[in-house]
């Protein structure tokens, strides 16, 4: 892959329309501006990310954490262009000084597909088709339909929002730019071909990413059983490096102040990717700047840790960019860096998977999220495979008109669906579970 082909700002379904424009703003920027003040964003601050929807302790929810892992996002992509300028100058006078704006948008859009409760409401939208009511389907869709939704992923469901033309929409879904697009992709290749219920894009997007492809020089990658995968698209290594730090030492920060880690843990835990030179200047200048408060050092430390991850990725990425380029770079970047942070981000992701993530806070948002999502599954679908039903007719009153849910095609209204139930937020979702099943009447 050439650096030189893979940047372009080249829009899906806008391939030969030039727009007149009113500003100095480059492509990448309006990729940006047009995410920031879209509703799929917005309703992202009623998305759980890790922990429930704030009480008396704010803690992350999608949107934060989107908007955070933006800001790491850009910051690593600036290094990489600067790094990459640096070594050949030629990229100056070409779009290369523009990865971080990319990188940074790719990042706001990397959680736009997460249905309402996360991994719980993936899991209960996978489920309902392979353990629940939904089995009957299977014989009713085509097997490439059945992959996706038995799969169904918050990545695939990202590059489908960003791309599918729903009704009333522009052609090209929100006509994004060649490069934004393939920055979300993690997994370049379809669910049928997918080894885990991970993969880049649904069937009905597989044409969008073909073109996208295509156009930037991303190759397909041989393989022995001759499944379909590309490369990876290179600033996809940037998002999810973004996205790692961010969900990792945030989740840190959040358990410390709901009290699941204690403040000696939590220390421990982030003074352990640095040496004891570092470790020390960090404590002095935590005793310079006069901080006593546990929850201020605490922040500092946060931000030591996120400075020097960021510094060891774009380390990596250059280190590595022949064989990133190449397509045989294995693994993630953090997966890459040097030995003590590395092993301090493995550990820190084993007291989260112990102490946060089975915590029991977590666990019971998981556990109403998955039944909130089941029952929604379970009526809705009931409802359009017999849409002449009274009841069946009062569920489908209730979709919005950008949801193909009257097709005479069965996939089609079956994704229409699964559109409709994972662009709900959480609090979206727990209203209209009470109400169609009768716990709450609406107030007027």
């Amino acid at each position: 892959m050439k650096w030189t082909d893979l940047i372009s700002n080249c829009r899906l379904g806008q391939e030969h329309r030039h727009p007149e424009r009113h500003d100095d703003r480059t492509e990448f920027k309006r990729d940006y501006d047009r995410l920031i003040f879209s509703a799929p964003f917005r309703r992202l601050q009623n998305k759980t990310q890790v922990f429930p929807l704030p009480g008396s302790v704010f803690v992350h929810n999608r949107l934060t954490h989107s908007l955070e892992v933006a800001s790491v996002g850009m910051s690593l992509g600036n290094d990489v262009s600067r790094a990459l300028c640096k070594r050949n100058p030629d990229y100056l006078d070409t779009l290369v000084p523009e990865i971080g704006q990319i990188v940074a948008t790719a990042c706001l859009a990397h959680d736009l597909g997460n249905p309402p409760f996360g991994h719980s409401g993936e899991k209960a939208i996978q489920t309902f088709f392979t353990e629940g009511k939904g089995c009957y389907l299977k014989e009713r869709v085509s097997p490439e339909f059945w992959s996706d939704i038995t799969r169904f992923d918050g990545n695939a469901n990202a590059f489908r929002l960003l791309t599918h033309s729903f009704k009333g929409r522009r052609q090209g879904g929100f006509a994004m730019t060649y490069s934004t697009l393939a920055s979300i992709v993690k997994y370049p290749f379809p669910s049928y071909h997918a080894t885990k219920n991970k993969f880049g894009f649904f069937t009905s997007e597989r044409s969008h990413y073909t073109t996208i492809a295509d156009r930037l020089g991303i190759p397909m990658l041989p393989t022995a059983d001759g499944h379909e995968r590309w490369a990876r698209y290179p600033l996809v290594y940037l998002v999810e490096a973004a996205d790692d730090i961010c969900y990792e030492i945030m989740d840190l920060e959040d358990a410390y102040k709901l009290k699941i880690l204690t403040y000696d843990e939590t220390v421990a835990m982030m003074l352990a990717f640095f040496d004891e030179e570092a470790q020390r200047h960090i404590m002095n200048r935590i005793s310079d700047e006069e901080l006593t408060d546990p929850n201020e050092k605490i922040q500092y430390l946060r931000a030591c840790v996120i400075g020097k991850l960021e510094n060891e990725c774009v380390c990596t990425f250059m280190a590595h960019e022949e064989q990133i380029l190449g397509g045989t770079f294995t693994g993630s970047l953090i997966d890459n860096i040097s030995t003590q942070p590395r092993e301090a981000y493995v550990n820190c992701t084993k007291v989260s998977k112990a102490r946060i993530y089975k915590s029991r806070p977590v666990l019971d948002v998981e556990l109403s999220g998955y039944r909130i999502m089941a029952t929604l599954m379970e009526l809705m679908v009931e409802a359009i495979d017999h849409p002449d039903r009274y009841y069946s007719q009062q569920l489908i009153g209730r979709v919005s008109s950008q949801y193909d849910i009257d097709s005479a095609d069965l996939e089609t209204r079956l994704m229409a669906v699964i559109d409709y139930i994972s662009g709900m937020t959480d609090v979206y979702a727990l209203d209209v579970y009470q109400k169609i099943c009768g716990i709450s009447l609406p107030i007027v």
